[in-house]
This record gives C-alpha cells, sequence and structure tokens, in this order.
C-alpha cells in the first residue's frame, strides 16, 4: 500500500496515461488502496488540471481524455528513453518536420533526464548509424539543444564558425530563432561583433555555449525568421515565373513540390498547374521537376524550356538504344 499522498497520485497518473479505461477495483488493487481512496484521489488530479473522465458501471472506470492544456507528463524510463532518443535522432539529421519545437521539448527533456538515463541515450545514439538522404549536414543534437535552450532564455550565445570559404571565426550573438528546412538548420541571430543581422548553418556551428548574459530581443527586419532566412538565402538571386502543367492530380503533386513552391491549381481530374517564382538555378529547377515522377510541360520561362529540351535529349543519349552491348 502507497501510504505517500503525492508518491500515489504520481503512480495513479502514470497508470491513466495508458490509453485505456481502468476500473475502480483495478486501480484500487493496482495502489493497494480503498475505492474511496481512488475517488478522491481522481478529484485531487482534477483539481491539479488533469481531465480524468469517469464512466457509471456496477464498477465504474477512469479514463485520461484530451484536454484544453496540457499537464505535466509522467513517463517511465522506457519511455523517457524512447522520447529522447527519438528528437535526437530527427533533430540531428534535420528531418522534415521536425522544427524548433521538437529541439524546444529535446532540451526540456534532457534537462530534466537522470544522469543513468542520459547516458542510456546516448549509448543508444552512438550505437545507430541513420540512412540519410541530402549531402549529409547532419547536426549534433546538443549543439541545437544549446542553441535552443539559449533563444528561450534570451541568453547570448557564443560560439566558433566556419564559414563556406572555411575561415574560422568566434562569434557573440543574441540568438532570435532556430530554422529548419528539411535538409539543414540554421540559427537567425543577432551578430554582436557585426552590429547586423545574421544567419548560421548549424553544421557549421562548433563549441556553442550560453554565456549566461540576458538580452531584450531585437525586432527582425523581416518580422519572421522563415523569411528573413529566406531573403538571405535568394534575395541576390534571379527570380523566374515559373509556369508548368502537370499530368497528374493536384493532390499527388502537391505532395511532391517543395512547400516553398506553393500548391498547384487543378485543371481536372487527371492534370493541374503551377504558376509560382522560383529562385535560384534553372538547371537545378529542371532536374527538381524531373524527379516528381509524372509527365509535365513547360511553359515559361523559355530559358527553362530549353533546359528541360536539352536535359531530355542528354538523358535519351545516356540510355542509348536501350539493348546490352
Amino acid at each position: 500500500m502507497t501510504t505517500d499522498t503525492p508518491a500515489r497520485l504520481l503512480q495513479l497518473l502514470s497508470l491513466l496515461q495508458t490509453p485505456r479505461e481502468w476500473p475502480g477495483g483495478e486501480l484500487a488493487g493496482r495502489l493497494g488502496v480503498s475505492r474511496r481512496t481512488v475517488r478522491r484521489d481522481i478529484d485531487r488530479l482534477r483539481e491539479l488540471g488533469y481531465p480524468v473522465q469517469a464512466t457509471k458501471g456496477s464498477d465504474g472506470g477512469y479514463r485520461l481524455v484530451a484536454g484544453k492544456a496540457m499537464p505535466p507528463l509522467v513517463l517511465d524510463d522506457e519511455e523517457a528513453v524512447a522520447i529522447a532518443v527519438g528528437l535526437r535522432a530527427g533533430a540531428g539529421h534535420a528531418v522534415e518536420g521536425v522544427d524548433e519545437a521538437s529541439v524546444r521539448a529535446l532540451a526540456k527533456l534532457e534537462q530534466v533526464l537522470p544522469s543513468r538515463l542520459r547516458r542510456r541515450v546516448s549509448t543508444l545514439q552512438a550505437a545507430t548509424t541513420p540512412l540519410t538522404s541530402g549531402d549529409g549536414a547532419t547536426v549534433a543534437p546538443e549543439t541545437l539543444t544549446v542553441m535552443a535552450s539559449a533563444v528561450a532564455g534570451q541568453e547570448r550565445l557564443r560560439f566558433a564558425y566556419r564559414s563556406g570559404d572555411g575561415a574560422e571565426t568566434r562569434r557573440l550573438t543574441e540568438p532570435y530563432r532556430l530554422v529548419s528546412t528539411g535538409r539543414r538548420w540554421y540559427l537567425v541571430a543577432y551578430d554582436l561583433d557585426r552590429a547586423d543581422w545574421r544567419t548560421f548553418r548549424v553544421d557549421r556551428v562548433t563549441d556553442p555555449f550560453a554565456t549566461g548574459a540576458r538580452f531584450a530581443p531585437r525586432e527582425l527586419p523581416t518580422g519572421s525568421a522563415a523569411e528573413y532566412l529566406r531573403r538571405s538565402m535568394y534575395g541576390g538571386k534571379e527570380t523566374h515565373a515559373l509556369d508548368v502543367t502537370f499530368a497528374a492530380p493536384a493532390e499527388a503533386v502537391a505532395a511532391r513540390l517543395p512547400k516553398w513552391m506553393g500548391p498547384p491549381e487543378p485543371v481536372d481530374e487527371h492534370s493541374c498547374r503551377l504558376r509560382a517564382g522560383a529562385d535560384g538555378s534553372l538547371e537545378w529547377l529542371a532536374v527538381r521537376l524531373a524527379m516528381l515522377r509524372c509527365e509535365f510541360t513547360v511553359h515559361e520561362p523559355p530559358e527553362l524550356v530549353a533546359i528541360v529540351r536539352e536535359l531530355g535529349a542528354r538523358l535519351t543519349r545516356a540510355a542509348g538504344d536501350g539493348t546490352t552491348p
């Protein structure tokens, strides 16, 4: 029997977080208390904000349901390790859809993990080799969690940075936001030494640490960290007016297109049309369209039409006549 009320409440909460309905008698047996005590403990959890739903019947039952806000979770050792390993793996390899919120969750979780569980997480991470795509620009999860904590705590962040030409510098920044593009992580921050806003590829950052010095957040020129990153990456590049028809339903094409291109408009059940602005290399854009695995026709710009025609002829020549010599 658990006589310590806080400990018993935590044990009860852990049981209720299992997605099932618990009869009152079974909960009483698990906790070694009376059904009356179980009812009182359920009332205490409700007062703390946990939405516990009761059902009527000979024995009655209880289950935890979704509420307007999420109260603190109670995780056992195995659950905590599983969540931490999953978040570290996703954050370290810039998986699309794993954004700054996931990194903040990882930072909070690792902050409260006991040392024995931290060792288990590190051991599992070291023994796992993920299969990744792209240019291999992986990031240490520890780097992301340090940065996320500095962003959340509004602490100045110092780190070593390697630029694209290989030059090594030390930076002192006021970190604003972490941004994931799906392939890479970027830090948008105010560079104190240069007195201007900058973006930093996180895979080029080493030895980051929060200095403990607080700062009042400055107003970002674009208002959005994602928009600032987009402008810093493509602001100096020519923008092309793209017009393409695809011989596939709009839903299927939208699932394969980069999000920055926007959704295509349906023409009918079997085709759609995309009109969008495209930055950067037209050669890369031609290859990206060819990777969509559906027939398409380029209407604009004329330069892209010529590049697609030349690329198609080159690939046809590379395939030969299809016979084996």
